[in-house]
């Protein structure tokens, strides 16, 4: 009989892969931003809003804080590296203004991560203690960002149409949810069972929405052949669907 230890385990390291998956999913947005020098209309608050979290959720893993959890720092410190990388490139292909936002939203959350650590290690003793203070405002950052679709779903309700909803990240959000809540429920974690079940019920509305109006969507296109050459899959690949009316920052 398999052992809850392993169990465990093994719903860890398939996160883990789930998760850099789900990171990497916007490569072919950096891509094309690459591609054309500049950053368009793409937003940089859904990388900001994943960058913090990360960097809670690493702190979080940590034997310091909360023994036993090692495999949640491993891939929170693997999306940490990757949104560095695609907020690196979004700041050097936006303009002054933008840019100039970006990097001082990045200072602010870097402060507030080097704060929060330093308190916590100093003012508290216990892993206990120090797990729940950083685990509430960590539950906090995965709400957010497992959230930050729910402007491009009203969008998808509106128009009928899931041109802005790629089907890959809306599939692994889901994945990623179960998977994460299944390992945290075993050795029941509330911190890591609450924003990834909300995780998992978002990436479900988001699977729904594309199953109802995909349809919708073929005819709209079909409709608009002629006019230019644009594509479900052309769109799918070079939008980012967190970012798709999220143009502040």
């Amino acid at each position: 009989m398999v052992s809850t230890d392993l169990a465990r385990n093994v719903l860890g390291v398939i996160g883990n892969i789930i998760s850099i998956i789900l990171f990497l999913s916007t490569v072919p947005t950096f891509y094309r931003i690459w591609k054309r020098k500049s950053v368009e209309r793409f937003s940089a608050v859904p990388y900001l809003v994943t960058f913090v979290n990360c960097g809670l959720w690493v702190f979080y893993g940590l034997p310091l804080v909360h023994p036993h959890n090692l495999l949640v720092t491993t891939t929170n410190g693997a999306g940490m590296l990757i949104e560095s990388v695609y907020l690196f490139l979004f700041i050097i292909y936006s303009d002054h203004k933008k840019r100039i936002r970006v990097l001082l939203v990045l200072l602010v959350e870097i402060i507030f991560l080097v704060v929060l650590v330093v308190l916590i290690l100093t003012l508290t003793h216990t892993t206990k203690l120090r797990s729940s203070i950083v685990g509430g405002i960590s539950i906090g950052g995965n709400i957010m960002m497992y959230a930050s679709p729910l402007p491009v779903m009203k969008m998808v309700i509106t128009t009928k149409s899931v041109e802005y909803m790629t089907f890959l990240l809306s599939l692994f959000c889901f994945v990623n949810g179960v998977c994460w809540f299944a390992y945290a429920f075993i050795r029941f974690d509330p911190f890591v069972v609450i924003p990834n079940g909300l995780g998992a019920l978002f990436g479900l509305a988001q699977l729904i929405l594309y199953a109802t109006f995909y349809k919708s969507t073929q005819e709209i296109i079909a409709r608009r052949e002629g006019k230019n050459d644009l594509t479900l899959g052309d769109v799918a690949t070079s939008t980012r669907p967190i970012s798709g009316s999220l143009d502040h920052v």
